[in-house]
């Protein structure tokens, strides 16, 4: 690359069998030698990395930080005073506790209903239908799974083992309808609509929380609904500062009556299903550089000044 060109750090964590595999990367990664901006795939917890070294870091892929939230946050803020961090830590911060569901729901944007049990509550669980345990920080799907109204023993060992953790546990009504339609993911990039996929249902019946599974089963491209792309808006719509969003996922699938619902808003580390979607690649390329040419140009006006 040439001398001057925008540095930037795509950000990853380092390969563990514990962490899953972003075939997006190398796609995204290469996609970089037709822009006139140099990338880097670079894991966060990288302590030989000099991150005042590059004009934008891009969050991509640290799917650990969902079981070392703290210590990821806590690099974000750091990292931040370095370099422009995208999508900004103040985002970062408020979608990494997915309490954000109430806020939305609040802001009249239609949400699967959620209560949350902090460690220390009383641990009720429905009676009267199927529902499903997860973290209030989680990933992939990790540490989710659904439950009989007859399963209550073993949902509650669940919710103990992840207050054990000292983490927040949601409760939510399986969406039934999932099994049939599946779940919807919209990919947004500036806010603009890039492009939608549809998987089949991740938690199975019987599937413990503590096992493995597949986070994107039957995954296949998706031309949204004008009703998902109307709940993806408005739920963008919702987020603080959502002018300084560089990507957004917004996921989906439908209530009983039909109608989608959101199920997740993912602003941190969401996967973009980019390798289903190659000609989406170039646009985010074109975004990331466009945000850290910006960056580099408002240095120089400094500088001049």
């Amino acid at each position: 690359m040439a001398q001057g060109n925008a540095r930037i750090a795509l950000i990853t964590a380092r390969p563990r069998s514990e962490v899953n595999t972003d075939w997006d990367m190398p796609l995204l990664h290469a996609a970089f030698d037709q822009v006139d901006a140099e990338a880097e795939v670079s894991a966060w917890d990288d302590p030989q990395i000099d991150w005042s070294s590059f004009d934008l870091a891009v969050i991509r892929s640290p799917w650990d930080y969902s079981w070392r939230s703290g210590e990821f946050l806590s690099w974000v803020e750091h990292c931040s005073t370095l370099t422009r961090v995208a999508n900004p830590p103040e985002i970062i911060r408020w979608n990494s506790r997915k309490q954000y569901l109430l806020e939305l729901r609040e802001r009249g944007v239609p949400v699967v209903p959620t209560r949350y049990l902090a460690p220390g509550d009383p641990v009720e669980l429905p009676t009267d239908r199927e529902f499903v345990v997860k973290p209030a920080v989680g990933a992939g799907a990790r540490f989710a799974a659904r439950y009989t109204p007859h399963e209550s023993e073993a949902a509650t060992a669940h919710v103990k083992r992840v207050h054990a953790d000292d983490v927040t546990v949601m409760i939510q009504p399986y969406l039934s309808q999932i099994d049939l339609t599946g779940e919807r993911a919209l990919v947004f990039v500036r806010n603009r609509f890039l492009h939608a996929i549809r998987k089949k249902a991740v938690l199975a019946p019987g599937l413990r929380f503590d096992q493995p599974r597949d986070a994107h089963p039957g995954t296949q491209p998706w031309a949204p609904t004008e009703a998902e792309r109307e709940l993806a808006e408005r739920a963008l719509a919702a987020v603080p500062q959502a002018d300084q969003l560089l990507y957004a996922r917004v996921d989906m699938a439908d209530d009983e009556s039909g109608r989608p619902v959101m199920t997740e808003l993912e602003l941190v580390e969401p996967g973009l299903y980019l390798r289903f979607h190659h000609d989406s690649i170039p646009t985010f390329v074109a975004a990331i550089t466009a945000m850290a040419n910006n960056v580099v140009a408002e240095r120089n006006r400094q500088t001049i000044a």
